[in-house]
């Protein structure tokens, strides 16, 4: 299974801020439209990331309050991204590895869409339930064993 497979079934609803936007709108952003990341693009390329874990590592540096910074400053400006051929296995790798719970798509320098921990998760179990059920019928169907006597 491939990146583009799980962004067909997901659908193609992007949320997108600047990095000069105020961190506290992004976090609004983010609880009103019940999201854990937002994509950072400046004039029309992608720039970084922001997830729930920078704007929580910025409420603790700021004592429970988000401040007045911008997204640029608490955003991961350096961002994992996969394309979308690359095999969900490979994905899953990248998501433990390196503790990231969302990945932009990239089509060179062409956003397509986020995925999330949750999409691969679901993607994944998907694909083994089919697969399950598959089996189980092909089980099923299975045609009886002959002996020397039936023939």
């Amino acid at each position: 299974m491939k990146v583009s497979e799980i962004l067909q079934v997901k659908g193609d609803i992007l949320y997108t801020v600047t990095p000069d936007m105020p961190l506290v709108e992004a976090a609004n952003t983010m609880a009103e439209r019940d999201i854990g990341s937002l994509v950072v693009m400046e004039y029309g390329d992608l720039v970084g990331m922001l997830t729930f874990r920078e704007v929580m590592k910025a409420l603790h540096a700021n004592g429970g309050a988000l401040g007045a910074g911008t997204v640029r400053k608490h955003m991961d400006d350096h961002p994992l991204t996969v394309t979308p051929e690359t095999e969900v296995n490979e994905v899953r790798r990248m998501m433990l590895e390196k503790h990231a719970r969302y990945l932009p798509v990239m089509n060179a320098k062409t956003l397509l869409g986020v995925i999330s921990f949750y999409d691969v998760a679901k993607a994944v179990l998907e694909a083994q339930s089919f697969e399950n059920k598959m089996l189980k019928a092909y089980i099923r169907d299975w045609p009886a064993e002959t002996t020397q006597e039936d023939e």
